[in-house]
């Protein structure tokens, strides 16, 4: 994966598999697939394809392309067997991680099963140039692998190994436009159709279904009609024709992705209606077809006053939507962000998660790195999505509550496909947790880099560098789970005070006296109350609310003494120092690399863990200072603070 070779996997990945006679049994599009990735995972390394005769690895598909699990066992031949093309192709994709592993005379017999349905990637790409974001919004990897001048590419290869290692680590949708959808993107459900149709035809080998964004404004700016309203009979049969149109052009489309009533998005509320009516609107349009509407609930007011401490934007989601669990159609997916604010570093899980029993629900991650470094910094999020995952929010993890899990995703045409080529660790992860939220961190990032270097000697170093780079990303950042504090220009580096005035409704509310939001029952805005037992009372008590969250549910004084036993404001200085010698040890150890991963990997990384120094340096110095001015407190180590 860190060669600009479209590849993506070096051939070192498949030497087990390459030396060995392998048998393909079974009929299906997935089941050619598989025949195909074999044959040429054996071509050149002396082993064959073969259909009969004694064979080293069996792949046997027994039914349909339907059932994603299959089973792995070894007697004296090893084998992967599936009901479904999608199985046997996950299974494959399997025995190529676990590599000489999976030939070996004690190898167990494993049962393997995705652990929810929805394993999906959004693309916030634009099919025209945006005159702020570029061709994808929040996108730090160049320009879109899709789109080119207002259509679909002329050459796909790129996106057809995309395709491949997305099916390889078992993502099973994408959709294929910005959620925030401008008039060009638009189009892509009429006339620029048949793009989309030139799309799907190279996601499908892979298992995955695509879908679109879509403007809940449509049948007035596509179909000409005076109105959008959900319940309006005319606006009803707009939709049903125009997904009707998509399904015979693509059987297999996945459905839509709508974003409404959110940051200046059309949707229900302009004709009174709620979101359920939005939803259920298009979901109806879509089931006689199987399809389903992702309906994301980052709803908010994005023009709040920042002088009323009784408005709070982390409420908004549960209290659009929790009065509506049961409202929504079977074929509605809420589409809920992992925090109740906007993909900060830390922040307390989703009360959404909880409150919805009767809705199905997908929680929302960010792969690209939109307020954790924008991929010129390290910060593995695979520890914390899997945190968030394990995390019991009603008993149940986190994980167990949900349909699917969703993310946006952080490819473009970078050299490096992902800007940083240590980034695309994110993306490789996210598809292992999405299909199994049990497995540990380090052991995902350690088939990421078995699968991306030759050299084993660079696992250990790899390691130190990434195991812990979210915390380092933590601690040089917004402390205490206060969120923000980053350049509103862009969201990326420091200005402590960047939002504190701003109709966004992102404060910290830092003055004399103290920092923080107090979200209690008691004294503020009340969310707590819209968690479930226990946590409720945990985030409401200073006693009982985890440190690292402190400053997301309490305004403290500066002199408050955590359970570390530091006060808040040593904390802050302490942990902003600490995070720049976490980065400059970064540095050392990637320095110690050289010539044992390629010269241009080498170079990129080297270069970006300069800029990355530089500015959690600029993090540090404004975090620290910010504080030091504020309380008046010095650092009782003596450390210099400006």
């Amino acid at each position: 994966m860190t060669s600009p070779d479209p590849a993506w996997l070096p051939a070192s990945a498949f030497r087990p598999l390459g030396s060995r006679r392998v048998r393909v049994v079974g009929d299906g599009p997935l089941v050619t697939t598989v025949r195909d990735e074999v044959a040429a995972a054996v071509a050149g390394h002396g082993g064959a394809l073969v259909e009969d005769g004694p064979v080293d690895l069996e792949l046997v598909c027994a039914g349909g392309d339907g059932s994603e699990a299959f089973t792995v066992e070894r007697a004296g031949t090893t084998a992967v067997r599936a009901t479904g093309g999608a199985g046997l192709l996950y299974g494959f994709h399997h025995v190529v991680r676990l590599g000489e592993a999976a030939f070996g005379a004690d190898f167990p017999v494993e049962h393997h099963a995705p652990r929810r349905p929805v394993r999906m990637l959004d693309h916030w790409d634009n099919t025209e140039v945006h005159p702020v974001m570029g061709q994808v919004e929040r996108g730090y990897a160049g320009d879109s692998i899709f789109y080119a001048d207002g259509r679909v590419r002329d050459d796909l290869s790129r996106v057809a190994a995309y395709a491949r290692l997305l099916g390889s680590i078992g993502v099973n949708r994408v959709g294929l436009n910005n959620v925030n959808v401008h008039r060009a993107e638009a189009r892509l459900l009429t006339d620029l159709l048949p793009d989309v149709v030139r799309l799907a035809e190279v996601f499908r080998p892979h298992g995955i279904r695509v879908h679109l964004s879509v403007s809940f404004a449509a049948p007035v700016t596509l179909g000409g009609l005076p109105t959008a309203d959900p319940l309006d009979p005319g606006v009803r049969r707009w939709w049903d024709r125009a997904t009707a149109d998509v399904y015979a052009a693509i059987p297999d489309f996945g459905g839509y992705v709508v974003k409404a009533d959110s940051e200046g998005q059309p949707g229900p509320f302009a004709y009174g209606r709620t979101h359920a009516d939005g939803a259920n609107l298009l979901a109806r349009a879509l089931a006689p077809f199987g399809g389903t509407v992702f309906w994301r609930a980052f709803v908010y007011d994005h023009h709040q006053d920042w002088r009323d401490r009784t408005t709070d934007r982390a409420r908004a989601a549960h209290d659009h939507f929790a009065p509506l669990d049961g409202a929504f159609d079977p074929n509605v997916v809420l589409q809920v962000k992992y925090g109740p604010m906007d993909f900060q570093a830390r922040e307390p899980v989703s009360p959404v998660i909880a409150a919805m029993p009767r809705t199905r629900l997908a929680v929302e991650l960010q792969v690209t790195q939109e307020y954790t470094g924008q991929q010129k910094h390290v910060c593995h999020l695979v520890p914390q999505w899997r945190e968030i995952l394990r995390f019991p929010l009603a008993g149940d993890a986190v994980g167990d509550l949900v349909d699917g899990v969703v993310a946006v995703s952080n490819v473009g045409r970078d050299r490096f496909w992902t800007g940083h080529p240590l980034a695309q660790a994110n993306l490789f992860g996210f598809g292992r947790l999405a299909w199994d939220d049990r497995l540990a961190p380090e052991a995902v990032l350690d088939e990421w880099i078995g699968l991306t270097f030759d050299d084993p000697a660079v696992r250990e170093p790899l390691h130190e560098l990434m195991d812990g780079s979210w915390h380092t990303y933590e601690r040089y950042t917004a402390p205490l789970g206060v969120g923000f504090m980053v350049n509103p220009a862009g969201h990326y580096g420091p200005a402590v005070d960047g939002y504190e005035y701003s109709r966004w409704g992102t404060y910290h509310f830092a003055d004399r006296d103290g920092v923080g939001v107090d979200r209690t029952r008691a004294t503020g805005t009340g969310f707590t109350g819209q968690y479930p037992a226990p946590w409720r009372d945990v985030y409401e008590s200073l006693e009982t609310c985890p440190d690292e969250l402190l400053l997301f549910f309490h305004h403290v004084p500066y002199d408050h003494v955590l359970r570390s036993g530091t006060t808040v404001v040593q904390h802050i200085y302490d942990t902003h120092f600490a995070g720049v010698e976490e980065v400059a040890r970064m540095v050392e150890v990637w320095a110690e690399l050289e010539g044992r991963v390629p010269d241009a990997v080498h170079a990129r990384v080297e270069e970006l863990l300069a800029e990355q120094l530089r500015c959690a340096t600029e993090w540090r110095d404004q975090v620290n200072t910010y504080f030091f001015r504020k309380s008046g407190v010095p650092d009782a180590r003596g450390r210099r603070i400006h």
